[in-house]
């Protein structure tokens, strides 16, 4: 089956405002810059978006969130966005901050078909035992704060109860790709762009390399294309557009 895509705005064009999505990337490493920029584009708005980061300022889902088209956001690290800090302080916008490997782990059991799991991660702090900010009032009160998470002792050793995540849709970015969608990432920009893939119900995939089906090796393979509905090839241009996130010089 031939799943390219003519352009990244036809591939997004069913994003619904209020849908939820799951973006690939770890910090501007692998992000889907392109189908995020699509979504921009799209008008679509009241997001929930399920990522490890949001992007920073001017760049990948800071632009969305610049614009005002996020409402809820799960991540683990949001540290390099001014604007981010600004709405969640204002009020503005809700997050859910989880351990990193809390989220991936998430993201994988969602595409797994697994619909909850227990970790030690979390025991004893707020992550289990809730009154974590979600939200903010306009005053500075809290509006909305985490609940309490289901505990139980396996072997001695006490574990919380964490939820599996399925998004709507999954935006991620490979290095190659085939045109039934069997998807090959660049070392770091794998992170969690295949367990994105596996978490939504449709997954979006933007390639930087478009290749013929039987071109790659299938043992080189890092997410089939069982999981990858949609394939959009990057211009040139538009796959060597990587920013960086700090420049250190001498």
């Amino acid at each position: 089956m031939d799943k390219v895509v003519p352009s990244a705005v036809e591939a997004v064009a069913d994003v619904g405002s209020g849908a939820t999505l799951a973006v690939g990337g770890f910090g501007l490493c692998g992000i889907p810059a392109v189908l995020i920029d699509a979504v921009l584009r799209s008008g679509a708005d009241r997001l929930q978006i399920v990522s490890n980061n949001a992007g920073v300022d001017d760049w990948g889902l800071g632009l969305l969130l610049g614009a005002g088209r996020i409402r809820r956001i799960v991540a683990s690290y949001v540290g390099e966005n001014k604007e981010f800090a600004r709405q969640y302080l204002a009020g503005e916008l809700e997050v859910e901050l989880a351990p990193q490997g809390t989220l991936a782990e998430r993201l994988r059991a969602g595409g797994s078909g697994i619909p909850a799991f227990f970790t030690a991660t979390g025991v004893g702090t707020q992550v289990a035992e809730g009154g974590l900010p979600w939200k903010y009032d306009s005053a500075g009160g809290v509006e909305i704060a985490s609940p309490a998470k289901q505990t139980q002792e396996f072997d001695g050793r006490a574990y919380v109860l964490e939820h599996a995540i399925v998004a709507d849709v999954a935006l991620v970015r490979a290095a190659r790709g085939d045109r039934h969608g069997n998807l090959v990432f660049d070392k770091a920009a794998r992170n969690f762009n295949p367990l994105a893939a596996m978490a939504g119900r449709i997954c979006v995939a933007e390639v930087e390399e478009l290749v013929e089906p039987g071109e790659l090796d299938p043992d080189h393979v890092h997410l089939p294309g069982v999981y990858v509905h949609r394939v959009v090839a990057l211009t040139p241009g538009q796959a060597a557009d990587k920013r960086i996130e700090k420049r250190t010089v001498r």
